[in-house]
C-alpha cells in the first residue's frame, strides 16, 4: 500500500536524476542505439511510501512518461515507474509503452 502525496518535480530534483541514470543504463545494456533518456517533469508524480516488498522497504515511487533516445532521436513517451528504497537507492525502473 502507497501512502503520502504525489507531487509535481523541479528539473534538478535528485530522485528523478536518480530514476533517470540507472533507467538509461539498464536500458542502454539491451540495446546499445539508446543514447538519452528525456524525462517529461509536466508528467512525474513523486510519492512518498511506507510499504515493503517482500522484506525490503520501499521510501519513494516515482511515475511519470520518458522518451527513449535512439541514435540521436526520439519517438512518442514510454511510461515508466522508478522505486527507490533506503538512502534514495534505485530498487526498480520500469519503463512501458502506451
Amino acid at each position: 500500500m502507497l501512502t503520502g502525496s504525489a507531487l509535481a518535480q523541479g528539473t534538478d530534483d535528485p530522485t528523478v536524476t536518480a530514476c533517470k541514470s540507472t533507467g538509461l543504463l539498464a536500458l542502454q545494456e539491451k540495446s546499445k542505439d539508446i543514447t538519452d533518456l528525456v524525462i517529461d517533469m509536466e508528467s512525474v508524480a513523486v510519492s512518498k511510501s511506507d510499504t515493503k516488498v517482500e522484506d525490503v522497504p520501499i521510501k519513494t515511487v516515482v511515475l511519470g512518461e520518458a522518451y527513449i533516445a535512439r541514435n540521436g532521436k526520439t519517438g512518442t513517451p514510454d511510461r515508466f515507474v522508478c522505486l527507490l528504497g533506503d538512502k534514495g537507492k534505485v530498487l526498480l525502473t520500469f519503463f512501458t509503452a502506451k
